[in-house]
């Protein structure tokens, strides 16, 4: 049936919480039994999405069973900590801090933006950082996060945007090999957090702590779905209001970098899975439809990073 506006579209995402809890921790539950392990390991970040995945994992395997891994490195947001460490304790499950600094310097990473050396706090780095994503979005048409789906061997800009790329998405990576790390010593299955909003668009780093696990409970989910199971699951506020962040240099909010809200985003890509036309989701959401077409762009431009192209001889 076609869905004529945009409170119709609200209402065809959302989700009954506590059945699908339910059905989130059988899946867990299985996969734990089937692969034979012996209890569960994540990132916990201090964002709503790792916080859903701890307290579904507590339900379904036990708080005995579940290791949080809090992976801070000198960029991170202290409050993300802190309330990484909260959750834990209320959900009274295992944690294990490890500092990514010190390995991160070993690959020279925080020499490849100069200005981050500077003795600045981090209010002013992050006001300069925005500062520079604005100024990367005014010279060349397009902002950062759109830029970097693809290369861009001709792009303008290029050389700052590559050493920002390898800046932070290296820090992904490493989150992931530290939790297959643990993983193997403790027989644990791994649980990721990605959503559906971040998979569809490619907001995440390829082979980083977001796009590889074991199972990720979480990926059909809207991230407006996974508010919803957040306020279920009695998620704190500390961590439900404020706003989402990948938390890898300061300044750089998931809005900022994505340029809509998720709220948009989902009502977008909801209408685009649906195959409607362009001009029918700027309708019903009151959008343009240059914002639709740039919605519709990151997923295209980020294809590549949901497959591996396989060479087929036949």
């Amino acid at each position: 049936m076609k869905i004529s506006n945009g409170a119709s579209l609200k209402s065809a995402i959302e989700i009954n919480p506590e059945k699908t809890s339910q059905l989130l921790e059988n899946f867990i539950r299985e996969y734990v039994r089937k692969l034979e392990r012996e209890g569960v390991v994540l990132g916990l970040s201090g964002g709503i999405d790792s916080a859903v995945a701890a307290s579904l994992c507590q339900k379904a395997v036990g708080q005995d069973k579940v290791l949080a891994l809090i992976m801070p490195e000198k960029d991170s947001d202290p409050r993300q900590k802190e309330d990484a460490l909260s959750l834990a304790e209320q959900l009274k499950i295992k944690t294990r801090i490890i500092n990514l600094s010190p390995y991160l310097k070993k690959f020279g990473i925080y020499g490849l933006l100069p200005f981050y050396r500077l003795p600045l706090t981090r209010g002013l780095k992050g006001s300069l950082t925005r500062k520079l994503y604005d100024l990367y979005t005014k010279k060349t048409g397009q902002n950062p996060f759109l830029a970097s789906q693809i290369g861009f061997k001709n792009g303008k800009l290029k050389l700052y945007l590559k050493n920002a790329n390898a800046y932070y998405r290296i820090k992904h990576r490493l989150r992931s090999l530290l939790l297959y790390f643990y993983s193997e010593l403790e027989n644990r299955l791994v649980v990721g957090t990605t959503n559906k909003t971040e998979y569809k668009i490619g907001f995440f780093v390829k082979w980083g702590c977001d796009s590889v696990s074991d199972i990720m409970p979480l990926q059909n989910f809207y991230k407006t779905q996974i508010r919803e199971l957040a306020r279920y699951l009695k998620i704190p506020n500390s961590i439900l209001e404020k706003p989402p962040s990948p938390d890898i240099i300061p300044g750089i909010t998931d809005e900022k970098a994505i340029g809509v809200s998720y709220d948009i985003l989902d009502l977008i890509l909801a209408g685009l899975e649906k195959n409607w036309e362009i001009s029918e989701i700027a309708k019903a959401c009151n959008l343009s439809k240059e914002k639709v077409l740039y919605v519709k762009k990151l997923t295209e431009n980020s294809e590549h990073m949901r497959k591996i192209f396989v060479f087929n001889h036949d």
